[in-house]
């Protein structure tokens, strides 16, 4: 389910925009670089595991995922993705989850995409919590802190990564510090 319009991203020179299929070869070209899957649960074989996901982001379910486009405002290009694969308006929580080409790496784009969807999502859209599960990234968990989440402890064998039972980190952020 699509939440517009998107948030507007301050501090990076990128816009987001909803996630599109015309959006799906970019996507799949950099989710293959080993160095941004290799810590995160990514197993993507081929753009068709990306066009399932682009498909439930159209979803007129309540709890479907949502999932934005972080792209160059210049060229609408796409840089990357962030969104909330698991949603639960019940409960008023989510999860973000985020991705960038290696060329938008360390240059803090994430941090404000993060930031900005957090709290759009806590503020703005009534949301009270908002969470993150990271794999063995420091570069993920200092975007999660720069955006004003708090670690919470461990998650053992959370999830399975191409086939392997792997622990997460779990961080956290709601409308009260």
């Amino acid at each position: 389910m699509r939440l517009e319009p998107a948030p507007h991203v301050e501090g990076a020179p990128v816009v987001l925009r909803p996630l599109a299929h015309a959006d799906v070869d970019a996507w799949y070209a950099y989710l293959r670089v080993q160095s941004v899957v290799e810590h995160t649960s990514w197993n993507v074989r081929s753009t068709d595991d990306l066009e399932v996901l682009v498909e439930d982001c159209e979803s007129e379910d309540r709890d479907s995922a949502v999932r934005y486009a972080i792209v160059d405002p210049h060229d609408d290009s796409l840089i990357g993705t962030i969104g909330f694969p698991s949603v639960s308006w019940l409960h008023g929580t989510a999860e973000v989850a985020y991705d960038l080409k290696p060329a938008a790496h360390g240059r803090g784009i994430a941090s404000a995409c993060c930031l900005a969807l957090t709290e759009w999502a806590l503020f703005e859209k009534g949301f009270v919590r908002i969470q993150a599960t990271v794999l063995d990234s420091l570069a993920s968990i200092r975007v999660l802190e720069k955006a004003g989440f708090a670690f919470e402890g461990t998650l053992h064998d959370l999830k399975k990564v191409r086939g392997v039972p792997c622990d997460f980190q779990l961080f956290c952020r709601t409308r009260t510090p």
